[in-house]
């Protein structure tokens, strides 16, 4: 066994967690947070959307609110302590992908979802932001976006419309 298998903690089978979620077809991660793993779990993730009957463009886009809220909870929710675990559930409802994604990283600032920003990106590109997208990404993407922190936990709910995501040109 390689010593980077032991970093990730993997599939829900893996946990003996398999089977549905809300009474559909889902998904379960728990993985430790860090940028490798991450990018592990997405691409799990992809492989999951994929089994849930989603067109290329709606797995695509459900990847990109996804990627930013996990590099959200890397970056910041564990930036100034010893990396914990992530967790990620993700199922279907109806015509919507739901996504409920927790950590035990510090919680966000005022304990609400950072505001949409949008930047202006008119400027010469050495004067472009470097960051500062995320959010107005998933603030675009995604519904009912919500944000709770019970006790040391946070927990980022959303969901995405999939017909609005095969819809989006």
């Amino acid at each position: 066994m390689q010593a980077e298998a032991l970093n990730f903690v993997g599939h829900a089978s893996d946990r003996g967690m398999t089977g549905n979620l809300s009474g559909n077809a889902g998904l379960r991660l728990v993985f430790p947070a860090g940028e490798k793993q991450v990018r592990r779990a997405l691409s799990t993730a992809a492989g999951a959307f994929a089994g849930m009957g989603l067109s290329d463009d709606a797995k695509g886009l459900a990847e990109i609110v996804l990627a930013e809220v996990l590099n959200n909870v890397v970056e910041h929710a564990y930036a100034a302590q010893r990396p914990g675990l992530i967790e990620i559930d993700a199922w279907l409802e109806g015509a919507y992908l739901w996504m409920k994604i927790q950590d035990d990283g510090v919680p966000m600032p005022d304990g609400v979802v950072p505001k949409r920003r949008d930047q202006d990106v008119t400027g010469a590109v050495e004067t472009l932001p470097e960051g500062g997208f995320g959010w107005s990404i998933i603030h675009e993407l995604s519904h009912d976006l919500t944000y709770e922190r019970d006790g040391l936990r946070n927990t980022v709910t959303f969901s995405l419309d999939l017909e609005e995501l095969e819809a989006t040109p």
